[in-house]
């Protein structure tokens, strides 16, 4: 699932038709910051209820300019996390002349009610909107504000359409069974988030004891258990957990936490999306975007802006110039306040457009580090780069020892084969630790185990720029009726370093579909389309290769598939088959990647 802020835990919170942005001596500085001279003393009314229709009362911390005598546009964010997280960012508004309310979600922090993920933040939305307009400090115009949880309800209220909601700015915001789940596939991450929002206080303390989670995570793995197990493993039965597990495919249940097409349809208001490339939301806040895109009219359409910068998680709060071992220019770290200050001068009050968002599209170009911008994301890489996978005589099993991603197709190619034993525990040995450097770790294509293929491209002849979204096509054959295959990309540098692009997952049984199951029959051979891999921008170095990994996932950070067919949250060790798989790359069964290169 989508990660909880850092911050939170820690209580802290160029091509033809494109523009570069700024050098590394004004990264920040594009935005005109507002001086402590300029900022206005505040109150605070803490504890305000706010009823909803059906009798329960939402709790709300309100911060507004001192002694306000005049109505001023108002800001709302609602966040399981407990208000108080976000005090500072509350702060930093109001001082700049906005009402801002931090709202509990029901049933957590000091609401009323039963938390349930998202299940009543649609219509608490919109009567909060609704109850704002009619306050005598409020003047009507209403914008709401957050990330993670409090990007994905943001779409959500928005499709309600409020009468008085003017905009919307959802950050790193999660789409079900996009994202959460990865098309199909628990994460064992769920159970951990879940029991920081599990009662009504913070529980960030549990939630930051990595050593804890591994263990349990670990345990899972090696004694084989259901990984419906999960929650009492970790001593929190969860019916929310147990909820998502009864409910394996997207259906009405998913279908409800996100907006209709007919409701993206009627989101007419200005929207700025914010996510990274290191996001782990970073498909769920695309898909989102591309659902609006898709669905809304022509004069939605151009008020929708888009900022992909070179952040995880929390950096799309907090930018930090290093993520899982990369580094990055200066010009990668915005003030992303003072830009959405400045968004809600304009869309709020009437002020100018931030200067920062010179196109709809702006994204950080890593290697090149600096900003680019488009008219929008398919505008950016109209040219494919597709790259064959060939091997010589089957050997294609070790990152030393590689098959080859080449640019003519193949002819007369062998196919390459790997084993996948759900019962092999060895992998779990890689992941006593939290990783901390998984940017540029390369343990997992170091240590397939036998479970896996590895390629390589030709050395880049010459920088290039590869901006958007890979895609990869995979002719395989096996002897199970299920199991869950990934897809990894690197850079591997001239000094044998690797940095992390991107990656995509597959549940074999959902290969067609991911609403409806079709398993395996033994031998034959499918064609397999990953198309879900994150956007990405990086400058790839003249000398460097792409490296494509594929195996089987085993991993005590996912569900574990045992591929027997069965339901794979019920699976354990007795259901275990262990797949032999065979990889086609022939003049007939083309296996491929498709890389999009920047105009």
């Amino acid at each position: 699932m989508f990660e909880i802020e850092k911050a939170i835990a820690l209580h802290i919170l160029s091509g033809p038709g494109e523009m570069e942005n700024l050098s590394p001596a004004n990264a920040s500085g594009s935005m005109k910051r507002v001086s402590k001279d300029d900022e206005t003393e505040i109150d605070m009314v803490w504890g305000l209820k706010v009823p909803m229709s059906d009798g329960v009362r939402l709790n709300a911390t309100l911060f507004k300019p001192k002694g306000l005598r005049r109505r001023v546009p108002s800001i709302f964010t609602m966040t399981p996390y407990v208000s108080d997280a976000w005090h500072p960012d509350a702060v930093y508004f109001a001082r700049r002349g906005y009402a801002f309310l931090l709202f509990d979600v029901r049933g957590r922090g000091n609401s009323e009610g039963t938390f349930s993920v998202w299940d009543r933040d649609a219509p608490d939305g919109y009567e909060i909107a609704e109850w704002l307009s009619k306050q005598t400090w409020c003047n009507g115009k209403i914008g709401m504000w957050g990330g993670s949880y409090a990007g994905t309800n943001q779409w959500s209220v928005a499709g309600r359409a409020p009468p008085n909601l003017e905009t919307i700015v959802p950050i790193a915001s999660a789409y079900p069974t996009i994202d959460f789940p990865r098309k199909n596939i628990g994460s064992s991450y769920d159970i951990q988030w879940l029991t920081v929002v599990s009662g009504l206080t913070d529980n960030s303390n549990i939630w930051k004891d990595q050593r804890f989670w591994i263990e349990k995570f670990r345990e899972l793995q090696t004694r084989h258990l259901p990984f419906g197990r999960l929650d009492r493993l970790v001593g929190n039965p969860s019916p929310q957990f147990q909820l998502w597990i009864e409910h394996p495919t997207p259906d009405d249940y998913w279908d409800s936490l996100v907006p209709s097409k007919t409701q993206y349809r009627a989101i007419e208001i200005p929207i700025l999306t914010i996510t990274g490339h290191y996001d782990s939301e970073n498909t769920g806040a695309l898909q989102h975007y591309r659902q609006h895109m898709l669905n809304a009219s022509p004069s939605a359409r151009v008020c929708h802006y888009l900022v992909i910068g070179p952040w995880d998680h929390e950096g799309t709060r907090k930018p930090s110039r290093e993520i899982g071992g990369l580094k990055f220019g200066e010009a990668s770290v915005i003030d992303v306040n003072e830009l959405l200050r400045e968004w809600y001068d304009w869309t709020l009050k009437g002020g100018k457009k931030p200067s920062f968002l010179k196109k709809r599209v702006a994204y950080y170009m890593e290697g090149a580090e600096k900003w680019q911008y488009a008219d929008s994301l398919d505008a950016i890489s109209r040219r494919k780069l597709t790259l064959y996978l060939d091997s010589k005589d089957s050997a294609a099993n070790d990152a030393f020892h590689s098959g080859f991603l080449r640019r003519s197709k193949p002819r007369r190619s062998k196919t390459d084969f790997f084993t996948y034993d759900p019962l092999d525990t060895r992998p779990a040995d890689l992941e006593r630790e939290e990783i901390k450097n998984y940017n540029v770790d390369q343990r997992y294509c170091l240590n397939l185990y036998g479970n896996g293929v590895v390629y390589h491209s030709d050395p880049f002849v010459q920088d290039t720029d590869v901006v958007g979204f890979p895609r990869f096509v995979a002719w395989i054959k096996m002897d199970v009726p299920d199991t869950d295959f990934i897809v990894r990309l690197f850079e591997i540098g001239l000094d044998g370093s690797s940095i992390a692009l991107a990656d995509d997952v597959i549940r074999a049984r959902y290969r067609k579909s991911l609403r409806s199951q079709e398993l395996i029959r033994p031998n034959d051979v499918n064609r397999y389309e990953f198309d879900g891999f994150q956007f990405f921008a990086r400058r790839i170095a003249k000398g460097s290769r792409i490296r494509l990994m594929m195996g089987c996932l085993n991993s005590i950070h996912y569900q574990k598939n045992y591929n027997s067919g069965g339901a794979v949250a019920r699976e354990a060790g007795k259901d275990a088959r262990t797949a032999h798989i065979r990889l086609y790359h022939d003049s007939s069964r083309q296996s491929f990647l498709q890389l999009p290169i920047r105009s």
